[in-house]
């Protein structure tokens, strides 16, 4: 199944440099991680935003749902799932 998903991010901005430096180098490895596997094949920074567009191919709502919760900055992220289905107008 394909999810469009919107992941806004809103780290405080009081939090203590080092903790936010290890938060988002966590975060990193862990996208990296999980778009190394196939399943995170798109992901697009959204201009002027701390915000990505991405599209996860996964098997179900629950599979998507751990993978995203499974990012470090989760407890800071707004995020939107859109689910997708294939279009009859594509041209193939």
């Amino acid at each position: 199944m394909l999810f469009h998903v919107r992941m806004d991010v809103s780290v405080p901005h009081d939090m203590n440099p080092t903790i936010r430096e290890d938060l988002l180098s966590r975060e990193k490895a862990r996208a990296e991680e999980i778009q190394g596997t196939g399943v995170w094949p798109e992901i697009w920074r959204v201009v002027g935003e701390y915000a990505n567009i991405s599209i996860f191919d996964v098997d179900d709502n629950d599979t998507l749902h751990a993978l995203l919760s499974s990012l470090p900055l989760f407890p800071y992220m707004k995020i939107h799932v859109t689910p997708l289905a294939a279009h009859p107008s594509k041209v193939h």
